[in-house]
């Protein structure tokens, strides 16, 4: 055999032996029926996703389509009925390790101010006073409440409680971060100064996310990929892979691929919430 062959043979070989990267989270088969007075809703599922780790991955999907029960699947709080949910490789039962989860609404507490807002989870677990000034102090600077320390979510706007709610989940140093709409209450201007900052904390953790949202071009600029969903059962239609640097910012949205990538996840959306239109209509005649 020839030098060439045998190195062709050695690279071929160590390619076959090469470990295959486990997906960071991984759903097969979820579905998801809920049980109320005798009937039966079937809201999700059959699903199956994979993220690698460090993915922004973004869901879409008409309202009812079982966006938010995807999310609580994957944040143990709420068991599938078939179907397999694993984070890091591991089945989820219960709110697993390294899972952290921000809201739509305003989950700040009203009586602490921003500092033990933000240190609150920290001290119910039990972590070392030194350690928690290092991260809250970390986690305020980070996301600009540095001179809001001691001000209290009454004195804040909009915008700014949820940098609250977003550095009190950053202090624990989650590995997989979920979003359900968190910024479906602010202004658009608000919105894309708080997704360049999403996306900086996203580069700063080389955390995953998974984020829910009704905003198409909220959708398109943060993520690597998009997921569409159909109309109730809720299952994946189309994966949008938008092919952004990692540096990106909020000044994609000026691009023409920016248009390109709205107009395709509008084209299968629109569909699917007029399926969900005319199903709302027929049930009410």
């Amino acid at each position: 055999m020839s030098a060439a062959a045998s190195e062709i043979t050695v690279k071929s070989d160590a390619v076959k032996q090469m470990p295959v990267e486990q997906p960071h989270v991984a759903l097969r088969g979820i579905t998801c029926v809920f049980h109320s007075r005798g009937r039966s809703l079937h809201a999700l599922g059959p699903v199956d996703l994979s993220l690698t780790k460090g993915e922004f991955f973004s869901v879409v999907g008409p309202s009812g389509c079982g966006k938010s029960t995807l999310l609580d699947i994957l944040a143990g709080l709420n068991p599938p009925q078939t179907g397999t949910a694993q984070f890091e490789g591991k089945p989820i039962q219960g709110v697993p390790d390294g899972v952290g989860v921000v809201f739509q609404e305003d989950a700040s507490f009203p009586w602490l101010n921003v500092h033990d807002n933000v240190a609150f989870g920290l001290r119910r677990a039990g972590v070392d006073p030194a350690e928690i000034k290092r991260r809250v102090d970390y986690a305020i600077g980070f996301m600009g409440l540095k001179d809001f320390a001691a001000a209290y979510p009454a004195q804040l706007s909009g915008g700014m409680r949820q940098r609250v709610c977003i550095a009190r989940t950053l202090v624990l140093q989650p590995r997989l971060i979920m979003l359900d709409e968190p910024f479906g209450a602010l202004d658009q201007q608000t919105r894309l100064i708080m997704g360049d900052e999403l996306l900086r904390l996203w580069r700063e953790t080389s955390a995953t996310i998974l984020l829910i949202t009704h905003a198409l071009d909220e959708a398109a600029m943060l993520s690597d990929r998009v997921g569409v969903m159909s109309t109730r059962p809720g299952t994946f239609i189309d994966i949008v892979e938008t092919g952004w640097d990692r540096n990106r910012d909020s000044r994609v949205v000026s691009t023409p691929h920016f248009g390109d990538i709205t107009a395709r996840l509008w084209e299968k959306l629109r569909v699917e919430a007029l399926k969900m239109m005319s199903t709302s209509e027929t049930r009410s005649s």
